[in-house]
């Protein structure tokens, strides 16, 4: 499975670095996923190797991996959390690939540096910024909640806005798409009942059986994933089309 071929074209992929509660012989290892979106919507497992920290090096290798089995095609935008090694590794392999950075996981980091009194608030405010419908409204949201908590929290201000472009990149891609593409939800839902299962694992665990854990379980589970919805849109996508707002021209000129 680990050396397939690859020679289909993937529109969009969702990479993360999944860690487990358990010992492993060799320490600092965790888990590395790709998933991928192909021509026709489906949702397809790509990836799943054993990294050092998240580090670009680790990233780099395996999306070299995966261009030389033939994903020779780069696709249009991947999601993944702030893991740097990630990023920087990404436009080494897939030069023209845009990023989109996890709502879940922005908003989890800004809100732990701020008190837990004012985590409701902000967190209602950050929903308002990925959840706006254009990406002005977007921006004019984002900026308010740094001039609202700027003065006394500019740690939380600042992680927030120093990605502020990666964050709303959506906002070029259909609308159908964006439930999928703003989040590494596809990672975190199929590999948060991996997690409940190597809780109960006790001892220490080697590599190669962690991986094949990992795997067995992960290939169950791609069996009861969705397709995206709006898959008939991932040809306009892939053929370049232009979208605004989740709105390609012809249909902003309607809706205008």
């Amino acid at each position: 499975w680990a050396t397939r071929e690859l020679s289909i074209t993937f529109v969009y992929l969702w990479a993360d670095g999944i860690h487990f509660n358990v010992r492993m012989d060799e320490a600092h290892h965790c888990v590395l996923v790709v998933i991928g979106a192909t021509a026709d919507g489906k949702k397809e497992l790509l990836a799943i190797q054993d990294g050092y920290r998240e580090s670009e090096q680790s990233w780099k290798e395996l999306l070299l991996d995966l261009k030389h089995r033939g994903l020779s095609v780069d696709p249009k935008l991947a999601v993944g959390d702030g893991a740097l090694g990630f990023w920087k590794a990404l436009p080494q392999v897939f030069g023209s690939t845009r990023g989109q950075r996890c709502w879940v996981h922005k908003t989890a980091n800004v809100l732990n540096k701020l008190p837990k009194a004012n985590q409701p608030k902000a967190k209602s405010a950050l929903h308002q910024i990925w959840m706006a419908d254009t990406k002005h409204a977007a921006h004019k949201a984002l900026d308010a909640f740094v001039s609202t908590y700027a003065a006394k929290y500019p740690k939380a201000t600042a992680c927030l806005a120093k990605d502020r472009n990666a964050l709303l990149a959506f906002y070029d891609f259909p609308a159908e798409h964006w439930v999928h593409i703003r989040t590494t939800n596809p990672i975190e839902s199929t590999f948060a009942t991996v997690r409940h299962r190597t809780v109960k694992t006790r001892g220490c665990v080697s590599r190669e059986s962690m991986l094949s854990m990992v795997f067995k379980l992960a290939v169950v589970a791609e069996q009861r994933w969705r397709r995206l919805k709006g898959a008939e849109r991932v040809g306009e996508v892939l053929r370049g089309v232009v979208f605004r707002d989740g709105m390609n021209e012809e249909e902003h000129a309607r809706a205008a």
